[in-house]
């Protein structure tokens, strides 16, 4: 390519990237607005979560198009391809992520529309919340700088969450079990609960990518470790 085309391929590559981390921050948005609805009851804010997931279906649909566009515009090879990969497979993690936020949203909605006059237990799902909003960040942290120590960081993060998990779970089953009147309300914990893990897979996978888009090799389902070795390799 000339040169200038090589410079309006990274701006318009560039101009990518920075709508991906503006879906990010969207995304995260929604994910704080979902939990704040759930621990304060503010069933206004639980609407807002849902009503606004189309932007982020939207911004998922003109970064892909955008995408689709660049590749048959400059017809891209090696790094520059692969940058246009991660991107594709990423938005499509934020647009899941956006789903588990909303479906929190309806969760909570559910739980505070019953008639049932409790408020729900909430400490450990605000615990595990907050371990895979760091997850998210750490990821588009790492896709914004071409981090892998933080990309590492996060796979690593994801056992964090999965074993909060369990350990929610474990409790929720010893409520059903001691008091079956509880069962309907730990189900629908349990659900928010499940969401919140998605989540975090979701920012794990982000971060794969990263390792992806700097290696050139794909180290999904190898484990935490060979992820290691290969990002800070």
């Amino acid at each position: 390519m000339p040169d200038h085309t090589l410079k309006q391929f990274d701006t318009e590559l560039e101009e990518i990237r920075s709508r991906v981390l503006q879906m990010g921050g969207l995304v995260e948005e929604q994910i704080t607005r979902a939990l704040e609805a759930l621990t304060t009851g503010n069933m206004g804010l639980a609407r807002q979560v849902m009503e606004n997931d189309h932007q982020v279906n939207a911004l998922e649909v003109t970064i892909d198009e955008e995408c689709s566009t660049l590749i048959a515009l400059r017809q891209p090879a090696a790094k520059d391809l692969r940058t246009i990969m991660t991107v594709v497979k990423t938005i499509t993690d934020l647009e899941r992520i956006g789903d588990e936020a909303a479906k929190i949203a309806r969760m909570a909605q559910a739980i505070y529309d019953s008639d049932r006059p409790t408020v729900p237990r909430v400490s450990e799902i605000e615990r595990v919340t907050e371990l895979a909003l760091g997850m998210l960040r750490n990821s588009l942290d790492s896709f914004a700088r071409l981090d892998l120590t933080v990309a590492a960081k996060v796979v690593r993060q994801d056992e964090q969450v999965d074993k909060a998990f369990k350990n929610i779970l474990r409790q929720l089953i010893t409520f059903m079990m001691e008091d079956p009147r509880t069962i309907s309300h730990a189900i629908e914990i349990l659900f928010i609960a499940k969401a919140i893990e998605r989540i975090g897979d979701h920012a794990k996978n982000m971060s794969e990518y990263v390792v992806y888009l700097v290696k050139g090799k794909d180290v999904r389902h190898t484990g935490v470790e060979a992820v290691e070795r290969e990002a800070l390799g």
